[in-house]
């Protein structure tokens, strides 16, 4: 058992007591009433939920600052993929462990994960501690022989995580995107999340070019396409970027019930655009909020995404009330848990205990009125202590899972291999 005394949770200075997995009571919590606990000081501290980071691609921590300052689609072909054509399941597995230490360190305890090379993936997050949902990412090209391919490594890695038992990692089903996936492939992917009630992760609408290139091919925009072959139809989906939609896609997506993982500042880098984010809302879909890789962040601190999403959309709709700062945390947390289908996002009795504590001794947490608007607007994303699925991963700033200096080493290591 854990329990964490007199830390600020649920807008009072409260007791948070850990059975297990899960949250067992909040409220006074006598220590000489509990055997064999360990005990936290909160007094100066606050407690929120793990933050949930719905689109991430955790190996290209060793793609950081490798092709700054160009187009997604000349960073893709001239610099992302070729170097992607070097890696293997040591190189991923280095660069996960690196992503799991960063992400821990700033208050993330759940990532959803589009990669290759899984067992590299798994075994890192199984070490770290965190909870991950991971789909192997699908890329046909329209090709039939690549496609009977990549169908096979797909069912293959969800039987494989199966296989872990590990209630921590989840798996999933990842087709990239409508313009590198045939519409066979998106068609047998439905049918595959149907039949292992696996989740579906794929990248819509994020440029203005692959929305053109979709509709050159099909004469649909990409959301209206993969609608009219039953894409979306009874299954569960997260949709990373989606920065240009048309009405009639936004209907579908809310029909569908389809959950949009906002990337903003990857997308402000990449010069993809703003997606429409007040809209979206308005309509009552699931927003959630996603760092996208380090390729094109170039960080996985999901607190600067809160903080990004609450100020620009206020400039880019001259609206100082649009998206306020708790709407924003919300993305980061309960809508996050909501879109991945894991019973965290909260702090509330009988949910996992995912659970972040920030010491509030810190220059830019004073005066303490109002500390929603300081974690969305002030902080800076470097969190105490991290409390993933009932144990604690970080302590005062310590990670307690990983040899941090020799991931950091290895990081180097990989990189080299990755650049010659």
């Amino acid at each position: 058992m854990i329990l964490i005394k007199d830390v600020y949770v649920n807008g009072k200075r409260q007791d948070i007591l850990i059975e297990g997995n899960n949250i067992k009571k909040i409220g006074e919590v006598k220590k000489e009433d509990i055997e064999d606990v360990e005990i936290i000081d909160g007094k100066k501290k606050i407690a929120i939920p793990g933050l949930i980071n719905t689109h991430t691609h955790i190996p290209m921590t060793l793609f950081r600052g490798v092709a700054d300052d160009l187009p997604l689609m000349e960073w893709l072909n001239n610099y992302i993929w070729p170097m992607e054509a070097k890696l293997n399941e040591k190189i991923v597995y280095w660069g996960t462990l690196l992503g799991c230490i960063e992400m821990i360190k700033s208050g993330t305890t759940t990532f959803n994960d589009m990669y290759f090379y899984l067992e590299g993936i798994s075994k890192a997050v199984d070490e770290s501690g965190m909870r991950a949902v991971l789909a192997y990412g699908m890329i046909d090209l329209f090709d039939e022989e690549r496609r009977e391919k990549e169908l096979k490594n797909a069912e293959k890695y969800i039987k494989y995580i199966n296989e872990l038992n590990n209630s921590r990692i989840i798996p999933a089903l990842g087709p990239h995107a409508p313009y590198t996936c045939s519409k066979e492939l998106l068609m047998k992917v439905n049918e595959l999340a149907k039949k292992y009630n696996v989740m579906i992760h794929i990248h819509m609408n994020e440029t203005l070019d692959e929305i053109k290139t979709v509709k050159e091919k099909t004469g649909m925009e990409p959301f209206i396409y993969l609608n009219s072959f039953g894409f979306f139809d009874d299954v569960n989906v997260v949709a990373a970027h989606c920065v240009h939609l048309t009405d009639e896609e936004i209907r579908i997506i809310k029909e569908k019930n389809i959950n949009v993982s906002h990337n903003p500042i990857s997308n402000l880098k990449l010069a993809s655009g703003i997606a429409p984010i007040p809209k979206l809302l308005k309509e009552g879909i699931n927003v959630t909020l996603g760092t996208d890789g380090c390729g094109s962040n170039n960080n996985l601190n999901l607190f600067e995404e809160i903080k990004i999403t609450a100020i620009l959309h206020k400039g880019v709709n001259l609206n100082p009330t649009v998206i306020k700062a708790e709407t924003a945390f919300n993305f980061a947390t309960k809508n996050g848990a909501k879109a991945l289908n894991i019973k965290s996002g909260k702090i509330k009795e009988g949910y996992l205990a995912d659970i972040v504590l920030i010491n509030m001794d810190k220059p830019f947490l004073y005066p303490k009125e109002n500390i929603m608007s300081h974690l969305v607007y002030a902080f800076n994303g470097f969190v105490d202590d991290v409390i993933i699925d009932g144990k604690i991963i970080m302590r005062e700033g310590k990670i307690l899972t990983v040899d941090e200096e020799k991931v950091y080493e290895k990081a180097e290591e990989m990189y080299e291999i990755l650049r010659s």
